[in-house]
Parts: C-alpha cells; sequence; structure tokens
C-alpha cells in the first residue's frame, strides 16, 4: 500500500524556524516581544482598530471574551449543536447554559432562523461558528442580537481568513471574535489562539485574566530598567497567556495567509470539478465577492450513495487516505445529551447531516499526486 496520506500537515518554513531559534537565544520564552509583535500584526491584518490578545488556545479566548461580557451563573448562551464542544464548554465554566440551535442544511452553520425562538429571558448571548471557513449568515444573527441586547462572540476557529459581506472575519459588528492556532488549522502556533476586540474594557479585561488577575502586564514588570516587582491581583484569572516561542511561529504563519488560502481554495476548486456527478453533496460556497479559508472540505454523501459514510471512511483508510468527521453534534455526546436532555429529533438538521458527512484532506502542503490519490479513492469507492 502506498504510504498513508494524513488527513492535515501543518507548512512550516525557514522563516518560522530562524524566528523560533531567535527567540530561544534570545533567553525570552514566555510572552514577551514576540507576543506583543504577533498582536499588534495580527490587529493590523484584521484592521477596523481591533485590538488583539493573544492566548494558549481558542478555547481560552472564547472563556475569556464571554467572562469579559458578564457572562455567568444561570445566564444561557445560544449556539450551534455542530461544534466542537469547547464551544459549549466555555459557557458551562462560567456557570451558565449552552441553549442549543440546530443548523442550515446546505451550509451546515447555525441557522439564524432558529435563534428568536431559543431566546428567553436569561439569554445573554450567541456564539455562531464559522464552520470550516465558511462564514455564518452574520447580518441576521447582529440584528437579532441588536433587537434582543444580546452579546455576539464569533468562534472563528476556522475562518483566518474568511469573509463577510466584504469584511474580514473579526471585523464585524460582533463583541469578539476568537481564532485558533492548532496545528491543523490555516495557519498555526502549535497550540495557541487569538482574540480581537474592538471594545476596550473588554480588551483590558481579557489581558488582565489571561494571566491570574494581574493588574499589570508581566512582560513590562520583568522588561522594566527599574524596580517594578510589585502588582496586584484583582480577580481570580487564569493562566492563558500565548508564549513567545509560539508567537514565533504565528508572526510568518500571518504574513502567509492569504497565499495558504489561495492553495486550500484550489484544492477545493479541484475537488468540486473532480466530483460533480457522484452521489455526494459538495461543500457550502462562499457568496460572491467574499473569502472561504477552506480550512475543511466537508461532503456529504446522498441518500443514494451505496455505502454508508462509516464504510465510506473505512474503504478510504484501506486506500492509505485519512478522513475526520466534523463534528460528532453536541446532542450525541453523554455529557450534553443528559445534562439537558437532548435528543436527535430536536435537531433534525444536524442529525441527517452527522451521517453523511465526511471531511477529506485538505493542506497547502498537499501536492498534486496526493490529491488525485484522494480523488481517484472517493471515486472507486462511491462507484
Amino acid at each position: 500500500m502506498e504510504k498513508f496520506l494524513p488527513f492535515a500537515l501543518p507548512e512550516i518554513g525557514e522563516e518560522e524556524i530562524a524566528e523560533v531559534v531567535d527567540s530561544l537565544r534570545s533567553n525570552w520564552l514566555t510572552t514577551g516581544p514576540k507576543t506583543k509583535r504577533f498582536e499588534q500584526d495580527f490587529a493590523e491584518f484584521i484592521g477596523y482598530g481591533v485590538e488583539a490578545i493573544a492566548v494558549n488556545s481558542a478555547t481560552s479566548g472564547l472563556h475569556l471574551a464571554l467572562e469579559a461580557l458578564g457572562i455567568g451563573d444561570g445566564d444561557e448562551v445560544i449556539t450551534t449543536v455542530h461544534t466542537f464542544t469547547a464551544t459549549a464548554e466555555v459557557i458551562r465554566y462560567l456557570g451558565a447554559n449552552p441553549v442549543f440551535v440546530d443548523i442550515d442544511i446546505n451550509t451546515l452553520n447555525l441557522n439564524p432562523t432558529k435563534i428568536e425562538a431559543a431566546i428567553t429571558p436569561r439569554t445573554k448571548a450567541i456564539i455562531p461558528v464559522h464552520l470550516g471557513g465558511l462564514a455564518c449568515d452574520m447580518e441576521p444573527i447582529l440584528a437579532i442580537a441588536q433587537k434582543y441586547g444580546l452579546k455576539v462572540v464569533e468562534d472563528a476557529a476556522h475562518a483566518i481568513p474568511t469573509t463577510y459581506q466584504g469584511k474580514l472575519i473579526g471585523s464585524l459588528d460582533s463583541d469578539a471574535t476568537v481564532y485558533s492556532f492548532y496545528a491543523t488549522k490555516t495557519i498555526t502556533t502549535g497550540e495557541g489562539g487569538m482574540l480581537v476586540t474592538r471594545n476596550l474594557e473588554v480588551a483590558q479585561r481579557c489581558r488582565m485574566m489571561r494571566l491570574h488577575g494581574i493588574s499589570r502586564d508581566a512582560f513590562d514588570r520583568y522588561t522594566s530598567t527599574k524596580p517594578s516587582w510589585h502588582y496586584e491581583v484583582v480577580a481570580p484569572g487564569f493562566k492563558y497567556n500565548m508564549t513567545d516561542l509560539a508567537a514565533s511561529v504565528g508572526i510568518h504563519q500571518l504574513q502567509k495567509a492569504w497565499m495558504f488560502q489561495k492553495k486550500r481554495a484550489a484544492i477545493a476548486k479541484r475537488y468540486d470539478a473532480e466530483f460533480a456527478g457522484l452521489p455526494l453533496h459538495l461543500p457550502a460556497k462562499s457568496t460572491d465577492g467574499d473569502t472561504h479559508s477552506w480550512h475543511l472540505y466537508v461532503i456529504r454523501l446522498d441518500d443514494s450513495a451505496k455505502v454508508s459514510r462509516d464504510t465510506f471512511i473505512e474503504q478510504l483508510a484501506a486506500k492509505g487516505i485519512g478522513c475526520s468527521v466534523h463534528y460528532i453534534p453536541l446532542h450525541l455526546h453523554p455529557y450534553w445529551r443528559d445534562k439537558y436532555n437532548l435528543h436527535s429529533d430536536d435537531f433534525p438538521c444536524a442529525s441527517y447531516a452527522y451521517k453523511r458527512i465526511v471531511s477529506l484532506p485538505i493542506y497547502t502542503k498537499m501536492a498534486e499526486a496526493d490529491q488525485t490519490r484522494v480523488i481517484e479513492a472517493v471515486k472507486k469507492t462511491l462507484n
């Protein structure tokens, strides 16, 4: 059998390696000058006057954003059931409760038409998730939030660089947006994330809470040329800071973000052309003029397909092709199912899609011959 083709691989260049080595030689390994530079670069990348706060994961960023926005015990936060558990677990960290809403069967994103029916007097926020790098329909979501006085925190773990109505995700009128730089994401720092917001009070709170609730920035304390040992803990914060080693990678990954997107888009375009006519549904596209980051390429097997989704994955694995499933909806996991008495019938679109979706390999280091292997394996399995 040919060498196994993984589902995803990062693309790390000599620039990233040199920057990490420079950090190692500088003796500054934790949050310091490289992290500050990465934050400044990221804020400039998004534009619109955003503040950028580097963190050690997107999960941390979501938690910080909700905490800074005052989400607390007994509050409710509306989000999609079709996401990774981190989106919902951060709500529970604060003693609040997620209220799950079904998806649009075509986009697999949160269905805006389902939101208003889920709002109660306890509802305080909405977390839309830009699945796979396809922007949610944010206009109606933001309109509902404004109508009911709700906060909006975008889970943009997959969405760099994604645009909606010509604007980068992160520059819309939401209260905060959080990105992931996990190893498989469109840009990576290995582990890490970024929170952006135009709300200066939210930014200040997140910066403080990401490092134990200390009132002064640790980087400034340790680089000061004058005695500056004194600090105050003003809240029970967290340990969510990004290291300079991770930021060193992120600085150069960010510079390649649009180049990476073009590579991913080219792979997606070829998949679309090759899979036309097969018993499957192609991924939804961005609206004209907008950008899909193509973090994921998610197909959905048609009801006429002669193999089940699980058999399809098994047969591709036997051919040396790595696939994944994004995601097992939260109502199917024991904790969420039992905690909130959730049933498949409550989320018919997510339940239906889950049994049929497969994420195919898509990454920037993927050679043309690698993609040909995937295409041939898919065609052979379905035909």
